[in-house]
């Protein structure tokens, strides 16, 4: 397709020149080009050419070069500070562990390389010289918003297993569906997930709870995703038995991470994981149904699937600690809402109500009044701007100053608690002189 042109950056430009000049082909491909497509400034560029590693030292003897994955045809080059990842046209050999190639060959080809590709809409190259080259209908499938094999689905995906995930992940972030054929072939062998590290799974997985389109995906694809978090299967048509739900668990979990921002990881963990506990603790008494702990019980397992998927300490904490407290009760008072702020700083407090929020709107029609979460939030909100006391950071006392009325070692901790707790509570105002005679008093 001669008459598409896309604009590329000038290092790009340069590397696609040079190899150009020394008799070679060499195209952008892959997401670059799907993005470009699409309207969307890319964040990286892939490139590939016609010329082998060996042609491509040559080339760039110049240049920086590492060789980051030479035996497959791949190295990175550093054009005016930046790195282009460079790959020589290939086939691919075997896949004897479901994820890569046994060996690669070297092609002079384009279609070569573009035919071993995932998705059509991956399987696009472009250069000036040759415009855009669009062997599989990526065009279309961009058109229609369809997620489609290259090829032949099973094959594709019995040699990487990993791909069924990023079909899932690319049509939550794209907001696409997942064409028949392809869709087939993911429920098929979802069995192949199994052969994946859980590092490279994680990545694919956290990608697509953020995607705007992930609660079609997680709702038409829950057996996939429970192939790989087996504690979400209890939870699918896990009726709650109770008026303040319309929902079974797991389509009330996905109300809710409709209802929160795409853009917050951690929230959109917490929000998917946030009751992942509730089928192991109903119970039922003479009122009805109740889960009783199940904040603390979600919690407990999400930070068990965490540890498992060897995700960052963080945040398996900040999504922790937010599914044990997302149905902490807090007043829509001041007193309550500082002490609520006593423990957490103003990200932490925001993700809660956001949370809380999106739990409240996901609930039964006549339990989906928020006017308290907006209160709370309001006046959190006045504290800030006022930037009330509400920790020892902010207190108007310091241990230094009790340390010179004769406190020593765990009394200083002690002592200055206790000043913020009436600070906090409205007792006392957060007055150097004020807090002082209150220790004094004391002593």
């Amino acid at each position: 397709m001669k008459n598409i042109r896309i604009e590329l950056p000038g290092n790009v430009k340069e590397a696609i020149d040079l190899l150009e000049a020394a008799g070679f082909d060499c195209l952008i491909v892959g997401g670059c080009v799907r993005d470009a497509m699409m309207g969307r400034t890319p964040n990286d560029y892939d490139l590939t050419s016609s010329a082998t590693p060996d042609e491509m030292l040559s080339v760039f003897s110049e240049y920086r070069v590492i060789p980051t994955g030479i035996k497959h045809g791949t190295m990175t080059v550093l054009i005016g500070g930046e790195p282009l990842e460079i790959t020589t046209f290939r086939t691919d050999g075997e896949y004897l562990d479901n994820r890569r190639p046994d060996s690669v060959s070297f092609s002079r080809n384009i279609a070569d390389d573009l035919s071993r590709r995932d998705f059509t809409v991956n399987a696009m190259a472009y250069s000036e010289k040759h415009g855009l080259v669009d062997l599989f209908g990526g065009v279309d499938d961009l058109k229609s918003k369809v997620i489609r094999a290259v090829g032949q689905p099973d094959r594709r995906f019995n040699e990487d297993g990993l791909r069924i995930m990023r079909g899932l992940r690319f049509a939550a972030a794209l907001g696409f569906s997942i064409e028949a054929e392809t869709s087939d072939s993911v429920r098929r062998c979802r069995h192949l997930l199994k052969n994946i590290a859980v590092e490279r799974l994680w990545v694919e997985l956290s990608r697509l709870i953020c995607g705007a389109g992930a609660t079609d995906i997680l709702r038409d694809y829950a057996g996939v995703i429970g192939e790989v978090i087996p504690e979400i299967l209890p939870m699918i048509g896990f009726d709650q038995k109770t008026r303040h739900h319309c929902y079974d668990v797991y389509e009330h979990t996905l109300r809710v991470l409709d209802n929160c921002d795409t853009q917050d990881t951690v929230l959109r963990l917490a929000a998917f994981f946030h009751d992942i506990g509730k089928p192991e603790t109903q119970t039922f008494d003479q009122s009805g149904a109740h889960f009783y702990g199940h904040a603390e019980r979600s919690a407990e397992i999400t930070d068990a699937i965490f540890r498992r998927f060897h995700t960052d300490n963080a945040t398996r904490e900040q999504v922790k600690r937010l599914i044990s407290e997302h149905c902490r009760q807090v007043e829509p008072t001041e007193r309550s809402v500082r002490r609520f702020l006593a423990s957490h700083d103003r990200l932490s407090f925001e993700r809660y109500i956001k949370l809380y929020r999106a739990d409240r709107l996901s609930c039964a029609s006549d339990n989906r009044d928020t006017s308290s979460i907006d209160e709370i939030e309001s006046i959190a909100k006045g504290l800030f701007e006022k930037d009330a006391c509400l920790s020892l950071k902010t207190l108007a006392v310091k241990g230094d100053d009790l340390v010179a009325r004769g406190y020593r070692g765990r009394e200083i901790g002690e002592r200055l608690n206790e000043l913020l707790d009436e600070v906090i509570s409205g007792r006392l105002e957060n007055d150097r002189d004020t807090l002082l005679s209150k220790i004094d008093q004391k002593k």
